[in-house]
């Protein structure tokens, strides 16, 4: 596969999410609520409904333009949760979230949930299995509802085990582009549809450095590029500090931020809302 430049495809400008259309023209920061027992960096402090309901308040007010929320923790080596259990997470507080008037995203993997998500008025879908479940297309598809479908080899519980790639900027960027076709034989538009290379999910440290270098390369693809690293395993190394705790992995998590939108990332998701929203601002000041 031949290499692509930015310069290759125009920067999408818009991201089509149900009745939001939001606008491309400055990076977009997604701000995360673990509604979990056992995310890696927050897992069970917003497990409660005032809990999740308090943070994604918080979240607004420090300047998230989206929230993620997630019922279902994906760190390497976590089970599956039962659908049940998932809806009963999350039906509790997705209403009083989305009161609170910002974009509202929904991390799961089950049509159900997505289906129960849209009639709840989220507006998007965020699926780290790239819409593969079965049925999970078809639920999409019946939303109008933006989509950002991500790269993941194997599932949570063994993806670490001994990830392996050829060339894994290509093969990500193959499954991606097969994803967005999906996508659009099911009937879902092109400007409703993200993506996200995947850090840390079936990949080594040398993989997602590589996917982080090749950020030009996937943003090539003409759809908006979520970059997803916060806190995680990658930065640690990046920063040096291997063993540091999650809490401590924050300033190399804006650092990784930046670069991805220095090189053409749309959307970032992190933990940390109001530290990214400043060094974003005063990134775009000094470039302006």
């Amino acid at each position: 596969m031949n290499q692509v430049s930015i310069a290759d495809s125009p920067l999408p400008t818009h991201w089509r999410c149900g009745r939001f259309n939001l606008a491309l023209d400055r990076p977009l920061v997604m701000g995360i609520v673990n509604i979990t027992p056992d995310s890696f960096s927050d897992g069970g402090r917003h497990l409660a409904p005032n809990a999740a309901l308090e943070c994604a308040q918080r979240l607004v007010e420090e300047g998230a333009d989206i929230l993620d929320i997630g019922a279902e923790s994906t760190r390497p080596g976590s089970d599956s949760v039962p659908e049940a259990e998932e809806l009963a997470r999350l039906e509790p507080v997705l209403a009083g979230i989305v009161a609170l008037g910002k974009p509202v995203s929904v991390d799961t993997m089950k049509p159900a949930v997505m289906t129960m998500a849209a009639a709840a008025g989220v507006a998007i879908i965020n699926d780290v299995a790239a819409l593969r479940w079965p049925g999970a297309l078809d639920a999409a598809a019946g939303t109008d509802l933006g989509i950002c479908v991500m790269h993941m080899l194997g599932m949570p519980k063994t993806m670490q085990d001994d990830p392996h790639y050829d060339d894994v900027v290509a093969e990500v960027e193959a499954f991606l582009a097969e994803r967005v076709a999906a996508c659009h034989r099911a009937g879902i538009a092109a400007d409703r549809i993200a993506v996200d290379p995947g850090f840390g999910f079936g990949k080594r440290f040398e993989h997602n450095l590589a996917l982080l270098k090749a950020t030009p390369r996937l943003v090539a693809g003409g759809q908006p590029l979520l970059i997803g690293v916060s806190r995680k395993g990658l930065v640690a190394r990046l920063a040096g500090r291997p063993e540091s705790a999650a809490s401590d992995r924050i300033g190399g998590s804006v650092a990784v931020a930046l670069n991805a939108v220095a090189h053409g990332a749309q959307i970032v998701r992190v933990h940390d809302v109001r530290v990214t929203v400043d060094a974003l601002r005063t990134w775009h000041q000094i470039e302006a």
